[in-house]
């Protein structure tokens, strides 16, 4: 008897150490992950994730590696200088992902009907002169990244929902974010659009007005993840030891702007203005009124997606035939549920 004692309990012990080890992730060298991602407010869950560990605790050395436009981010993908991105989707993005270089992996930025996301800026002069609504832009000059931007289609789609003809705009391609700004603020162009940290800033000092939110008519998945083919198929542990970080950087942005505390607001912003508005006397005022919507989970918006690809297909801004269950890959973090 006594030894089937001792028997169950040693049994009882070798359980419990099992049930012990399964809740405990087996520990690995860190990892080196090199992030591509644009120099703004939009992807502030990965600054928090980066800022309290999270990538750490995952076995990754995290490095980020900033851009000043989307189809950049892309290119450095396939070239191999970075591993992971977070940036809109572009008919560039597209092509190389229906090449086999790129997959889609988990949502970021959402645009929303009723938030504040981008906004469409109208210049003083152009504004004086009559630009006072999204309907309005047929016949104007528009400031873009470039060709098949992120910009591009969602002016296309507003001329779409707002019913204006598109090839009637002045398209101005200007490479850079800071200089579709400031081509509006100088009255080069007459409108653009930009995200609400940038937009609401210039509309506050008179260098521009803000005519309209790009969510309000057109809801739809702005930025994403996305990582080189080669990575999901070769490192696949890393791509889900970021996707875990990741969303909870998410949860983390979620707690302290959609679903707001004081506390944690505070503290987040403390933690974001280390990568954007770093030394402005104004930063913590600019991330309040210009954080966007991310989705609970970081979950991607599939259909939206799917749309994106036929737009730029139409459009004539990717020569390959793209299937969206080719270049989406939600094996990592699940999909948005749709309504």
């Amino acid at each position: 008897m006594s030894d089937f004692r001792a028997t169950r309990r040693a049994l009882g012990s070798l359980a419990g150490a099992a049930a012990l080890a399964a809740t405990i992730r087996p520990a690995r060298a860190a990892t080196k992950l090199r992030i591509g991602l644009l120099h703004t407010l939009s992807p502030a869950p990965l600054y928090l994730a980066m800022e309290r560990g999270y990538f750490a605790a995952e076995g990754l050395e995290a490095e980020f590696r900033f851009f000043e436009a989307a189809q950049p981010i892309a290119a450095a993908a396939v070239a191999g200088d970075i591993d992971i991105g977070i940036t809109a989707l572009t008919g560039g993005f597209f092509a190389l992902a229906g090449r086999g270089a790129l997959k889609v992996i988990a949502g970021g930025l959402h645009e929303q009907k009723g938030y504040e996301g981008s906004a469409v800026l109208a210049s003083p002069k152009a504004y004086e002169a009559g630009l006072t609504g999204i309907d309005k832009l047929g016949g104007r000059s528009f400031a873009i990244t470039q060709f098949g931007s992120s910009f591009h289609y969602m002016l296309g789609r507003l001329a779409e929902t707002a019913h204006f003809d598109l090839k009637s705009v002045t398209l101005r391609p200007v490479q850079e974010i800071g200089n579709m700004v400031a081509a509006v603020r100088s009255n080069q162009v007459d409108a653009t659009i930009a995200i609400a940290s940038m937009a609401k800033p210039l509309e506050a000092a008179g260098a521009a007005k803000i005519i309209g939110w790009v969510g309000d008519l057109v809801p739809y998945q702005i930025t994403a993840v996305f990582a080189a083919s080669r990575i999901i198929s070769g490192r696949a542990q890393d791509v889900g030891a970021f996707a875990r970080a990741y969303q909870r950087g998410v949860a983390e942005f979620r707690a302290a702007f959609l679903l707001p505390n004081p506390v944690e607001t505070d503290r987040a912003i403390a933690d974001i203005k280390k990568y954007v508005f770093t030394g402005d006397p104004d930063g913590a005022r600019k991330i309040r009124g210009g954080v966007g919507w991310y989705d609970e989970g970081a979950g991607l918006d599939v259909a939206d997606v799917t749309t994106q690809i036929r737009w730029f297909t139409e459009q004539g801004l990717v020569k390959v035939a793209v299937d969206p269950a080719e270049v989406i890959d939600t094996r990592f973090i699940p999909p948005l549920r749709q309504s």
